[in-house]
């Protein structure tokens, strides 16, 4: 390129970049203030204001949440309230029926009781109710027995000594045991200075020496499983397991069923025909009754007849009734102390008595 076209272009670079110059020398020599229109600042966006609301009807929901809460917290309060009043309610309701339920039982109870007379002493437990009652008769002197079993270990059938064969006065077995009550049990024979229980003997639900069939006026009684007393003749087995005996023994004869007096067989009824006596019972809440009858001998002319007995058991209610093995047998102790008069002038020593506990 030539020198004179060099200087042509750089002229025209000059001119071109004056006006940039002139404004790039003002700006340095004076204080610039930049002003912005209004237009020059936009409105808040859509999206701003929708936050902004969102908000508040977060803060909105929120209050609304804590008046929820506090009106379903006052409303549990009150459910709360309402169950505690109607459980309250409802168990005084359920106190109320069972009152009214037992009421029945109360009668009857104070019914028999009157019949029985005014009880000589009590026993209150946990196990058992038990009253003693010295009985007004012509002809002997008697005592009752009414207990309420309450536990199913409150009675037992015990061997003497616990041991077949063994043979102990209703005190010893008392004493030994720690029981509170004593009655005499079934009858018995002796072998080889032994002393065993007659017949079919039940103890904590084992047959003693296995069952044997009912043969001329033998019976079984005891108490089943669920502390009722049962008894009856039984030519088999299978007739007595259905009753799930828990113990028992075994005697003659029958007295009393269903209220009704059963037949006397002759023998029995001369065979002593006065003697002492000792006869279990039952009433119809479960309840026993055991009568006991004093003589002061084995020959027939004191004590009471069976018959004698039959009327008792009626006139106290009974429902069912069963001789038990009598004569100078015939024990009673009450917390330690013999009631009755034995005709043996002591206590016998017998091979199974029927225990109480407290």
């Amino acid at each position: 390129m030539s020198a004179a076209s060099i200087r042509l272009f750089n002229r025209t670079l000059l001119l071109a970049c004056t006006p940039f110059l002139g404004l790039l020398i003002w700006m340095l020599s004076d204080t610039v203030a930049l002003k912005l229109s209004e237009e020059a600042y936009p409105s808040p966006s859509v999206h701003s204001v929708d936050l902004d609301a969102a908000a508040v009807q977060s803060l909105e929901g929120l209050d609304h949440a804590e008046v929820l809460a506090q009106g379903t917290g006052q409303s549990i309060r009150k459910q709360i309230s309402l169950y505690n009043k109607t459980n309250a309610d409802m168990n005084q309701i359920a106190a109320i029926a069972s009152k009214q339920a037992a009421r029945p039982h109360l009668i009857y109870d104070r019914r028999i009781t009157a019949k029985l007379g005014k009880p000589a002493s009590t026993i209150q437990s946990d196990r058992l109710q038990a009253q003693l009652f010295y009985v007004n008769t012509q002809n002997f002197r008697s005592y009752a027995l009414k207990i309420k079993l309450k536990q199913d270990d409150a009675m037992q059938l015990v061997l003497g000594k616990d041991e077949n064969g063994g043979s102990e006065t209703t005190l010893e077995a008392v004493k030994r045991t720690n029981a509170a009550i004593g009655v005499n049990g079934g009858g018995f024979a002796d072998s080889g200075g032994k002393r065993y229980p007659l017949s079919t003997t039940i103890v904590n639900g084992d047959y003693v020496s296995g069952f044997q069939a009912t043969f001329k006026d033998l019976f079984f009684v005891g108490l089943s499983q669920s502390n009722k007393l049962i008894g009856g003749k039984y030519t088999d087995k299978s007739q007595l397991d259905a009753q799930s005996p828990k113990f028992g023994a075994s005697f003659v004869p029958v007295l009393l069923q269903n209220g009704r007096k059963t037949e006397i067989p002759s023998k029995w009824q001369t065979s002593p025909k006065r003697a002492p006596r000792t006869v279990i019972a039952n009433y119809k809440d479960d309840q026993l009754l055991f009568l006991v009858v004093d003589g002061y001998n084995e020959q027939g002319s004191s004590g009471a007849t069976l018959a004698e007995m039959q009327i008792l058991l009626q006139r106290y209610g009974a429902v069912n009734g069963y001789n038990l093995d009598g004569g100078g047998s015939t024990s009673l102790v009450w917390n330690g102390r013999v009631i009755n008069q034995p005709s043996d002038g002591q206590l016998r020593k017998l091979p199974t008595n029927f225990l109480f506990f407290k």
